[in-house]
């Protein structure tokens, strides 16, 4: 940093004090190092910030369309030991960020009170991650991302049950238009498949629980985990709940990964990758909320959304029609409403007492 000059004048020679000198300027002192950068640091914050969330939408959709083609186009049907390898690739990963580049602070477990709850997180993420993987095989991703927009349907639902918390008329209203549009969507889906649709609304359902478990058992001030933490928990514990349900289920998954993998190469790295790009969403989630904030985040998931879905009937070319196009603007629709309403609703909350007296 280059600090201010500073002169020394002579003795009689203050321009100030000598009247014949009115006519003359004063000289500026030289302006410090980071004043006259500032436009740079600037120019470089906004920067940083348009690639952190290149980057989230690049891991968002990029993860959605990899498990698409694994589990649909590759024909490797296993979406519950491919969620277990997400789940350890996120605690590798995790551990690497925080406990290696200390990209957070690392928070520890306080009790074992504390440990039973994150482990009932992660038995609800898991059932969450597996449904929506699930449903890849069996639906495309545009339809997927269609009924994934109905989590703030659920999430009003099961806070209302859970903690009997009743939001605004506005919100209730704004669910409408959420689930009309998934009404019309399925009716006019030519992919449409039962099963599919039915575990797609549970991984919805799921994340909407998780969300609002989460906010109900980590309330207090020695309980609460860094998000970034709480991936490093969870996941582990996700895995272990995985791993006997993938060996009843999948059978012999190992042996046939691995067979898989002798005889092509791109099967190892289709896994590597897409377990990477996994662990890549959680990361650059915590990055977006950092460098912008959670509405941010919010405005940028529902967009996220319709974006995911373009680039899915782009790439598969799966057959859409008007009607299910219609659907899918009208639930996105009800998602923004819901939103803008919980935003307002927020801000009334947190509108300083006197105010509210004053109006």
């Amino acid at each position: 940093m280059v600090e201010a000059q500073s002169w020394t004048t002579r003795r009689g020679s203050n321009p100030r004090l000598d009247p014949a000198a009115d006519h003359l300027l004063d000289i500026p002192a030289t302006p410090p190092g980071d004043v006259r950068n500032a436009p740079n640091a600037i120019g470089s914050l906004v920067s940083l910030t348009a690639v952190i969330i290149a980057s989230w939408y690049l891991s968002n959709i990029g993860v959605l369309l990899l498990n698409k083609y694994l589990l649909s186009i590759y024909g490797y049907r296993y979406p519950i030991f491919l969620t277990m390898l997400h789940m350890i690739s996120c605690s590798v990963y995790s551990y690497i960020a925080i406990v290696w580049f200390e990209i957070v602070p690392l928070q520890h477990i306080s009790s074992r009170r504390q440990f039973f709850k994150i482990l009932a997180l992660s038995a609800i993420f898991c059932f969450s991650v597996v449904c929506g993987n699930t449903s890849l095989r069996y639906l495309p991703v545009s339809f997927n991302q269609a009924i994934g927009a109905t989590t703030p349907f659920f999430t009003a639902i099961f806070a209302f049950l859970i903690t009997c918390k009743k939001e605004s008329g506005q919100v209730y209203l704004a669910l409408v238009p959420v689930v009309f549009g998934i009404v019309l969507a399925s009716n006019s889906e030519p992919s449409f498949h039962l099963f599919g649709f039915f575990v797609c609304l549970g991984s919805s359902a799921g994340r909407a629980l998780k969300s609002v478990v989460q906010g109900l058992l980590l309330t207090s001030e020695g309980e609460k985990l860094h998000s970034m933490n709480l991936l490093l928990y969870m996941a582990p514990m996700a895995a272990m709940i995985l791993l006997p349900f993938t060996l009843y289920i999948e059978g012999n998954v190992l042996g046939i990964t691995l067979e898989k993998a002798r005889g092509n190469w791109n099967m190892v790295f289709l896994l590597f990758g897409n377990a990477t790009v996994a662990y890549l969403v959680n990361l650059t989630n915590f990055l977006v909320t950092k460098h912008t904030s959670a509405l941010t985040l919010q405005v940028l998931g529902n967009a996220k959304a319709a974006v995911a879905a373009t680039v899915s009937v782009l790439i598969f070319r799966n057959q859409v029609t008007w009607m299910g196009i219609m659907g899918f603007a009208v639930t996105m629709f009800g998602v923004g409403l819901y939103s803008e309403a919980k935003k307002r609703l927020q801000a009334m909350i947190s509108q300083p007492q006197c105010c509210k007296n004053s109006s």
